[in-house]
């Protein structure tokens, strides 16, 4: 996502609800990777209030904490449906990744058929370069690559993104890929596009190299929304049954 979701769109549920109808099970797990923002608490929360309010086991790792709060990182994230990376610093994201061996975990979750989502930086990390403002003024950094070439994210939100992902395919600097608005998501089935979805209209998408094409997203709309309100009164009760 180029930007969304429950962080920047609290009450328009539409990517969220989006992200969850990808899993494989009607009640699926689903993990939130706060790493990008330090473990921030107001994330965290924001996460849990939305996804509290879904037919879904929410649940969220700490990476920061955890020295005391140990958790089996490989069997855990392995256990998930969906994993969900928030945004903030790519390059902090990555560093506190590969130094505890996430990137191999998470790499093992994709190919294990785990849905693999996220905003900002947490979109960009999955490519193999992106354009982040982790030090200030924007710059190209690499990614872990699992998908071919590069993203930049809030096209239209932050515009001082976009030239320089553009100076950097034109000059070979990084190699061609797509920009997105806030609100706009791609969807990839191993390691092609198959989808574009906004939860707002008049948003897009550009997929950037010798060229410039747009990509018109599909609007998201009440029918895309996971689960109606029977099946969530129903899952939270029993899950306050299971409480007792």
């Amino acid at each position: 996502m180029g930007g969304g979701g429950f962080t920047m769109e609290p009450e328009n549920p539409a990517l969220d609800d989006y992200v969850l109808s990808l899993a494989r099970r009607p009640v699926p797990k689903i993990c939130l990777l706060p790493t990008a923002s330090g473990d921030g608490e107001a994330q965290i929360r924001q996460f849990h209030a939305t996804f509290g309010a879904r037919a879904c086991d929410a649940m969220h790792i700490s990476l920061f904490r955890l020295g005391s709060r140990p958790i089996p990182l490989r069997e855990t994230l392995l256990g998930q449906d969906i994993v969900y990376v928030g945004g903030g610093s790519m390059l902090g994201l990555l560093a506190v990744w590969r130094a505890l061996g996430l990137d191999k975990i998470l790499r093992e979750c994709w190919e294990a058929g785990v849905v693999l989502a996220g905003l900002s930086a947490g979109a960009m990390c999955w490519f193999e370069w992106g354009v982040t403002k982790s030090m200030g003024a924007p710059a190209t950094s690499p990614g872990l690559g699992f998908l071919k070439g590069s993203l930049t994210v809030h096209m239209d939100g932050e515009p001082a993104r976009l030239p320089v992902y553009r100076a950097a395919v034109a000059d070979g600097s990084i190699p061609p890929g797509y920009a997105a608005d806030d609100g706009v998501g791609l969807l990839f089935r191993g390691e092609q596009l198959a989808e574009v979805v906004s939860s707002r209209p008049n948003r897009q998408a550009l997929r950037i190299g010798a060229q410039e094409e747009r990509l018109e997203p599909r609007l998201l709309t009440g029918s895309d929304r996971f689960g109606d309100e029977a099946d969530i009164a129903e899952f939270r009760a029993v899950r306050s049954l299971r409480g007792r």
